[in-house]
C-alpha cells in the first residue's frame, strides 16, 4: 500500500511524502516513470531495478528518474518513507540514476520538509540548496552488487558488520577488495559510510528532541559523547546543539 501527501506544489516543482507499507521480497510489476523526479529515503530502504541496473535505495543513496522507461521495486525489509521531488524540465539537472546523499544533503532534505507556508520563496530556496548537494552516482554492475550488499549489512545491523574484517568474511571477499570497491562505488570509505548512517540516525533523534547526547552516543555505538559530537560536526559542519536549533523550526503545513 502506498500513500502520498503533498507538501508543496508549483508549476516548477512539487514535494510529496510517500509512505509505502508493503513487505514485498519479490519484484513489483513494472511501473512507468512519468516525470523528472528525485526520490530520497527518510525511513527504511528498498531495492529497485531499471535500465540503469539494480540498486539499493536508502537514506544515503537516492535516485533520479526521467520520463523514460520503467522500474520495478522490492521491499524485503518492510516499508519505507520517501520524499518524491518532481521537477520541471527547466530545473532538471540530470542524469538519471542513483545519487549520493551526503550528510549535508541529509540536513538540507530535513530542512526542506520543515519549510513554512511560503512555498514560492522559502520552500523553493531550500529545495535549490538540497539540489546543490546531490551528486550523480554512476557505477558498474559487478562492483555495485558488492557495495550494495555491504550497505545492506551495515544498515540492518548484521553482527558481522561490526568490523571491516568480519564484514568482508560475511561477503566472502578480501578486506582490501571490499575496502577498495566500496570506496570506488560509494564515493567514501566503509568507515565513512558507517559514520554517515550513524549520523543520520543521530539526526533523527536530535530532530525528535533528544537531549541526552551521552545516551545517544552509547545507543549508536560511539565511544562517548565527544566522539559523537566530533563525528556529527565532521559530517554536517555543525555540532548537535546547533542542529537541534536548526531542525527545531516549524514544520511544513500539510
Amino acid at each position: 500500500m502506498r500513500e502520498s501527501t503533498t507538501l508543496a506544489a508549483t508549476e516548477d516543482f512539487a514535494v510529496h511524502v510517500v509512505r509505502c507499507t508493503d513487505h514485498r521480497p519479490g519484484w513489483s510489476e513494472p511501473e512507468p516513470f512519468t516525470g523528472h523526479e528525485i526520490v530520497l529515503v527518510r525511513e527504511g530502504r528498498f531495492r529497485m531495478r531499471s535500465r540503469h541496473g539494480r540498486a539499493v535505495v536508502d537514506p544515503t543513496t537516492g535516485y533520479a528518474q526521467e520520463p523514460v522507461g520503467d522500474g520495478q521495486f522490492a521491499h524485503p525489509a518492510g516499508g519505507d518513507v520517501c520524499t518524491a521531488i518532481r521537477l520541471s524540465p527547466g530545473l532538471w539537472r540530470g542524469p538519471s540514476g542513483t545519487v549520493r546523499v551526503s550528510a549535508h544533503a541529509d540536513v538540507a532534505h530535513r530542512r526542506l520538509l520543515r519549510a513554512g507556508p511560503d512555498i514560492a520563496y522559502e520552500t523553493a530556496e531550500r529545495l535549490l540548496r538540497l539540489l546543490v548537494h546531490l551528486a550523480p552516482h554512476e557505477r558498474g554492475r559487478a562492483r555495485r552488487a558488492l557495495a550494495d550488499e555491504a550497505r545492506e549489512a551495515i544498515l540492518s545491523g548484521h553482527p558481522q558488520a561490526a568490523g571491516l574484517m568480519s564484514l568482508a568474511r560475511l561477503l566472502e571477499v578480501s578486506p582490501s577488495h571490499l575496502s577498495r570497491t566500496f570506496r570506488q562505488e560509494a564515493g567514501m570509505s566503509v568507515t565513512r559510510y558507517r559514520n554517515r548512517v550513524r549520523v543520520g540516525r543521530a539526526l533523527d533523534r536530535i530532530e525528535q528532541g533528544e537531549r541526552d547526547l551521552a545516551g545517544l552516543a552509547a545507543d549508536l555505538g560511539f565511544a562517548d559523547h565527544a566522539h559523537l559530537t566530533r563525528t556529527v560536526k565532521a559530517e554536517t559542519g555543525r555540532p548537535p546543539a546547533a542542529l537541534r536549533r536548526l531542525l527545531g523550526d516549524r514544520p511544513a503545513s500539510g
